[in-house]
């Protein structure tokens, strides 16, 4: 690396120290130059990505094919191919709710670090400059790795904002440092995916143990801005957001929320069709019953986020809607429901004519050929790798808002199971629910994984994502953030909130399905504002509102979609028993915020929660705008 390059950046001595002892180090001087890099060069169609293990010998942790239009990476092992939702440990001894290095491995993390610094010191190495949470309002960063995983590299360059060689700050000093060293998952942590986070000042650290980015390169770097909001007092939000223009020009921007797999990429994705045109709303488990609808016109969709939404307080300062804007330069797109030809179009074509070569994952690209993001590799004999992934740049999304908006509806996104008199399940949302924003916080407190979450390695039963649903990529304690949304609920009260369930409803398999018609509905209407007669109480009462009925452009949703327990596959009964598995999760997991430095109304919010509070009860803390 070219000395002044160096003497740019303010960096720990012994970071700068490791850096030197490298015997050939490449800061990029463009995209290009990493997707080539990332597929071995110019000539090569497909490339290896191993290491040296001791007592192991070489060992392959993934491989690059050079397609038509762009990298195909695929994990040796299907356990790399998705994120182990307990890899994130906490290297430093501040305070914080998450498992430590030392508790965990039973040493202090400091030896482990210069042997990382010490391994990289031998490697050729990328040294990689980039803004964590974009150019205008992010934060300065670099990432340390070995250059035979350039693919790491430039899906990171696509996921935050590369700063190439020549566009370096004369004072650069980054707030944040990736530092990836695959074959200590071998020699120090028995194969597991291991991301230590190190807080030290005004530096944090993200320690990748492993080749798949999803814990590193996308949640590391959430991980960072989470940690420094923290400080300063303001969130990321875990959400898509799309601005949605309706057929009679209504404009609505709502901004999706949600655990791994609620369907936060989905929002900002065109609704699915059968190939008559017609849209399958849903099919009857029981009955084997299908409900479709004709919908000749849908509302234009603007995407604002995909997944991380920064709430910097440069942005809010004296709007009564939150006003977000990305914290990201491309989206990490998980494509597991596209399984054939035709499934989605949009998607489709701008991955098989990209502007530019992109990085696919976990699909079965073949050198020199196109790689087709319905073809997943498999995880075994038919058994199809349930997250596949491209990287897409902002850049390459038609019609994306780049600047910051005002959010007028804030839904929330949970994966159901279905519920049936003969197996009861917390399937009972119905396609809609209206909040109160105290409710709004509860959810945002237990954020339930829900059912069937291919985004992580399986876990059994009805699961927590953590506060905010952005909790598994937090570092410090979950009161701090429950405090932080709140106070931003709060300040912000003429955003509206919404529950929008996935999978099923009642008895009923409809996919995604509810959100984009939700989506269409209230566009059509310009608001989420309902007058009192068109509100039923849900039956149960974290759920809050139900709608009495509903008509997108003039379809009539059935009843039964609205209010589960009017299904006749469900029932009082059985919507009643799924109740009290919903409400019981609720209590379990909202005892954990009841701590000391907890806001005093968010406590009079759980304990109504905990003493069985009626839907009255919730809007009393929070006045609820109509």
């Amino acid at each position: 690396m070219d000395k002044p390059v160096l003497e740019t950046m303010n960096l720990p001595s012994e970071v700068r120290a490791a850096i030197e002892a490298s015997g050939h180090v490449i800061v990029p001087e463009s995209r290009e130059q990493l997707v080539e890099m990332a597929i071995g060069g110019q000539q090569s169609g497909f490339f290896e990505v191993g290491y040296d293990v001791p007592e192991r010998g070489w060992v392959t942790e993934a491989t690059v094919a050079s397609c038509k239009n762009g990298a195909s990476v695929n994990f040796t092992e299907p356990y790399m191919r998705r994120r182990d939702p307990n890899c994130m440990v906490v290297g430093d001894s501040g305070i914080t709710d998450k498992p430590t290095f030392a508790g965990r491995f039973g040493m202090d993390f400091d030896e482990v670090r210069q042997e990382t610094l010490d391994w990289l010191s031998k490697q050729d190495l990328i040294v990689m400059p980039f803004m964590a949470g974009g150019r205008d309002y992010g934060y300065q960063a670099l990432m340390i790795g070995p250059q035979n995983a350039a693919f790491f590299a430039a899906g990171l360059a696509d996921l935050q904002a590369l700063i190439v060689k020549d566009d370096i700050p004369e004072e650069f000093t980054p707030r944040g440092i990736i530092y990836l060293a695959p074959p200590f998952r071998h020699t120090h942590f028995e194969g597991k995916q291991v991301v230590v986070h190190n807080r030290l000042k005004d530096l944090h650290e993200v320690h990748s143990y492993n080749l798949y980015p999803g814990p590193s390169a996308k949640k590391g770097v959430y991980g960072m801005l989470l940690n420094i909001g923290e400080e300063e007092g303001w969130v990321t939000l875990h959400a898509s957001t799309v601005k949605v223009t309706s057929p009679y020009d209504n404009v609505l921007t709502i901004m999706h929320e949600g655990a791994s797999g609620g369907g936060k990429s989905e929002m900002i994705e065109e609704i699915h069709r059968e190939h008559d045109g017609m849209i399958l709303v849903g099919d009857n488990t029981v009955t084997g019953e299908s409900i479709r609808m004709e919908l000749k016109e849908t509302s234009d969709l603007a995407p604002v986020t995909d997944d991380m939404a920064l709430c910097h307080p440069a942005l809010n300062k004296d709007s009564k809607k939150l006003i977000i804007k990305d914290a990201e330069d491309g989206w990490f797109l998980r494509i597991d429901h596209i399984t054939r030809y035709g499934t989605d179009p949009h998607y489709e074509y701008l991955t098989v004519h990209p502007k530019e070569p992109l990085i696919f994952m976990n699909i079965d690209g073949k050198p020199n050929s196109t790689c087709l993001i319905w073809e997943h590799i498999e995880d075994a004999p038919g058994k199809r790798c349930p997250n596949p992934r491209v990287i897409m740049p902002r850049n390459h999304v038609p019609g994306v808002v780049n600047e910051p908006v005002s959010v007028d509806i804030r839904s929330f996104g949970v994966r159901a199971p279905a519920c049936t008199k003969d197996l009861p399940t917390y399937g009972i949302m119905g396609m809609l629910h209206i909040l109160p924003p105290s409710l709004a916080w509860l959810w945002r407190l237990v954020a339930p994984r829900g059912h069937g979450n291919p985004s992580i390695v399986d876990t059994e039963g009805m699961t927590s994502e953590g506060v905010g649903s952005y909790w598994p990529f937090a570092t410090g304690r979950m009161v701090d953030q429950a405090n932080l949304l709140l106070e931003q609920i709060i300040q912000t009260s003429d955003t509206r909130y919404i529950l929008i369930p996935n999978q099923h409803i009642g008895a009923y398999k409809v996919g995604f399905k509810p959100q984009w018609l939700i989506r269409e509905y209230l566009t059509r209407r310009g608001s989420a504002k309902f007058r009192p007669e068109r509100l039923t109480e849900a039956r149960l009462p974290i759920l809050g509102y139900a709608l009495a009925s509903l008509k997108v452009d003039g379809v009539r949703i059935p009843r039964g979609l609205l209010q589960v327990e009017h299904q006749p596959e469900v029932g009082t009964e059985a919507y009643d028993k799924g109740a009290e598995i919903l409400l019981n999760f609720f209590k379990r997991e909202l005892k954990k915020f009841l701590h000391e430095d907890l806001n005093p109304t968010g406590r009079e919010i759980i304990e109504t929660c905990l003493n069985d509070g009626t839907l009255e009860d919730y809007k009393k803390f929070i006045p609820m705008n109509n």
